[in-house]
C-alpha cells in the first residue's frame, strides 16, 4: 500500500494521463511525489534512468511515459514508435527493480489486442490474432512492456502491474494536426471550421468504426486504486465499458464547439480498428467504475484547450 509520505515517481507527468495521476494523488494527500522533464531525464538513457533511481530511492512507479500518436503519426513513424517506447519502459522497469521499489504500475493500450478480437475485449484476447496494421509498431512494443513486467515478477519478485486503457482523452490531450488521437483531432477540426465558417469538414473513413472513451481523470482514479489494490501478473482492463460510433461522436463534439455544418466521411481514409470496446469485468469486480459522462468529459477539455 502506499503511505501518504511514500516517495512516487510519476514518469511522463507532462502528458495527460500523468497528468492526471499527478492530480489524484495530490487530491488524496500525496505530498512526496518526484517528477522529471525529457530534459532533465531522458528515459531512453539507461545510464542517466539508473543514476536517478539510484539516487531519488523510489518507492512507487506511475509509468504513463511514452511516445504516442494517432493514426497519421503511427502509420508513418513506426520505428521512432517501436525504438523509443522499448527504450522508455525497458529503461524505467530495470532501474525501479535494481534499485529497490516497491511497486511498479506500466501503462499499456487497447491496440495491444488483437484488431479482430471477439467483443468486449478481455484481457486473454492478448496474442490470440493479428494487430491493426497502422499501428502494429507501437503495439508490439506495449506488448514488450507487459512481458517485461511479467518477467521481472517472475525472476525478480518484483511486483510490476500492467494496466490496459481504452482510449483516453481529456485535459492536457495533444491536439497537434499529425499526433493527435481522435477525439482531439476531431475536436480541432470541428472548433477550426466553426471558427473558419466552412459548411463541411471532412473526417478519415467511414464514421462506422466504435471507439470506448475513457476520461483521463477517470483512468487516473482506476490506477490509483490499482496500485493500492491489485497485484498479479498479465494485464487487466481499465475504461468506462461505453463505446461509441465515430460518427456520433463527431455529433457530440460538433455540439459542444458550435459547429453547425456538415461532417463528410472521406472513405479513401483507413478506418483503423473497427471495434475496441474492453471488458470492465474484472476491475469491476474489484470495487472500481468510471465516473465522467462522454459529454462532460468533451465539455471539459474543450474549456481548457480554449484557455491554453
Amino acid at each position: 500500500m502506499m503511505q501518504r509520505d511514500d516517495r512516487i515517481y510519476v514518469a511522463g507527468h507532462r502528458g495527460m494521463v500523468g497528468a492526471a495521476i499527478v492530480r489524484a494523488l495530490e487530491a488524496e494527500g500525496f505530498t512526496n511525489l518526484v517528477t522529471r522533464t525529457h530534459a532533465e531525464l531522458p528515459l531512453d538513457e539507461p545510464d542517466a534512468v539508473r543514476e536517478f533511481f539510484a539516487e531519488q530511492r523510489i518507492d512507487h512507479v506511475f509509468l504513463a511515459a511514452a511516445k504516442v500518436g494517432g493514426i497519421v503519426a503511427n502509420d508513418r513513424y513506426p520505428a521512432d514508435f517501436i525504438r523509443q517506447n522499448l527504450l522508455i519502459q525497458t529503461n524505467v522497469i530495470d532501474a525501479a527493480w535494481r534499485s529497490g521499489a516497491r511497486k511498479l504500475l506500466f501503462l499499456g493500450s487497447s491496440c495491444i489486442y488483437p484488431r479482430m478480437a471477439e467483443q468486449p475485449i478481455r484481457e486473454d484476447s492478448l496474442l490470440t490474432g493479428a494487430l491493426e496494421e497502422t499501428n502494429a509498431a507501437y503495439a508490439i512494443a506495449k506488448i514488450a512492456g507487459v512481458a517485461t513486467c511479467d518477467a521481472y515478477r517472475k525472476q525478480h519478485g518484483f511486483d510490476a502491474i500492467t494496466v490496459m486503457p481504452s482510449n483516453i482523452y481529456g485535459i492536457g490531450d495533444n491536439f497537434d494536426p499529425e499526433h493527435s488521437h481522435v477525439v482531439a483531432g476531431m475536436m480541432r477540426r470541428l472548433h477550426e471550421a466553426r471558427v473558419a465558417g466552412l459548411d463541411e469538414v471532412a473526417m478519415w473513413g467511414t464514421g462506422k468504426p466504435l471507439r470506448e472513451l475513457t476520461y483521463c481523470d477517470d483512468l487516473a482514479s482506476a490506477c490509483l486504486f490499482l496500485m493500492q489494490h491489485y497485484s498479479e501478473p498479465g494485464i487487466i482492463n481499465a475504461g468506462s465499458g461505453i463505446e461509441y460510433r465515430l460518427s456520433e461522436l463527431a455529433a457530440e463534439i460538433a455540439a459542444i464547439v458550435g459547429y453547425s455544418g456538415q461532417v463528410v466521411w472521406d472513405h479513401s481514409r483507413p478506418d483503423g480498428t473497427p471495434r475496441k470496446l474492453m471488458a470492465q469485468d474484472r476491475i469491476h469486480a474489484l470495487g472500481w467504475r468510471a465516473k465522467v459522462p462522454l459529454a462532460e468529459g468533451l465539455r471539459r477539455m474543450y474549456d481548457w484547450w480554449r484557455r491554453e
